[in-house]
């Protein structure tokens, strides 16, 4: 009498990735404070890529004559000490913190990625070394870091960039080494090494995509960080220099000086810089309850 024959059960799949118009129906049904900072997000992205188009002045158009103006309806944020519109700068600001936001978030995710990528997959010594390499970087103030190579190299856009990029990214790493390092012990891991598959395909074909939500998160929480970092390096008289205006640089110069006088050159730049920020921070944080799956949002 024959036995019955043991059906071995199918390791599981992997994760689809969220669809995006799914992903925008369960963030506004589960996380309707992350949909609004997504909103205010994408406004600010909005602003900062048609800046040229949305201001009503030029940043740097000075009108004696209607110097220190309160907020009215011909100039909603108010004019400056030398009479420049206040709301056309802003604008203008918005646009210097999306070129060097996304450029700089983009540099530290790739870096994070690449370095995350490789040595939570190869693990052993190469992982070791690395990884020490890391502490002893993040164990530098990042602030202090930044002040030292600007003033060695010069203030600047691309100075700027890649110091952030640099900074960020390899701390960023940690987060995406653990993502891989628990994605490499499942299944579909093991049998694409058992049937030969090389490295490059693995790391390709089933590693990145199982680590694309801690990407999504880290890339928009990084832009915030970089907005931070670049206001607080202008505050300091390193950042773009002028007359480009940024809202480090509006608080730091008209903005300390008259805000006695027109507290609105101070409120204006520094409510731009908090909302953001905290939009930016918001939609990061539910883009992480809605991709993780070890969250409760997730489901």
């Amino acid at each position: 009498m024959s036995a019955n024959p043991v059906i071995a059960a199918a390791p599981p799949l992997a994760a689809a990735p969220a669809r995006p118009a799914g992903l925008i129906r369960r963030l506004l049904r589960d996380k309707p404070m992350g949909a609004v900072a997504g909103a205010v997000f994408l406004l600010f992205l909005f602003c900062g890529v048609f800046a040229d188009f949305i201001a009503p002045y030029g940043y740097n158009e000075i009108n004696p004559l209607n110097r220190m103006k309160p907020p009215s309806w011909d100039y909603p944020f108010g004019t400056d000490h030398l009479g420049r519109d206040v709301l056309s700068r802003c604008l203008y600001g918005a646009q210097l913190s999306v070129i060097i936001g996304l450029s700089a978030a983009a540099l530290a995710t790739i870096i994070s990625v690449v370095i995350g990528i490789f040595t939570g997959f190869l693990g052993g010594r190469f992982d070791m070394v690395t990884q020490r390499f890391v502490d002893g970087w993040m164990s530098f103030p990042d602030l202090v870091i930044l002040i030292v190579v600007v003033s060695v190299i010069g203030p600047g856009m691309p100075q700027i960039i890649g110091t952030l990029g640099l900074l960020l990214g390899i701390a960023g790493s940690r987060i995406i080494r653990s993502a891989v390092v628990s994605v490499r012990e499942n299944m579909y891991v093991h049998a694409a090494q058992s049937i030969g598959a090389s490295t490059g395909r693995i790391l390709w074909k089933h590693i990145l995509p199982n680590v694309i939500p801690p990407i999504i998160v880290l890339f928009t929480t990084r832009v915030g960080a970089v907005i931070l970092a670049e206001s607080g390096l202008s505050f300091l008289g390193l950042g773009v220099p002028p007359p480009a205006p940024t809202w480090g640089g509006m608080l730091s110069g008209s903005g300390r000086t008259y805000m006695f006088q027109g507290p609105w050159l101070a409120l204006a730049p520094g409510l731009c810089l908090t909302v953001v920020v905290y939009a930016t921070n918001m939609f990061g944080d539910a883009l992480r309850d809605l991709l993780d799956p070890r969250m409760r949002g997730s489901r």
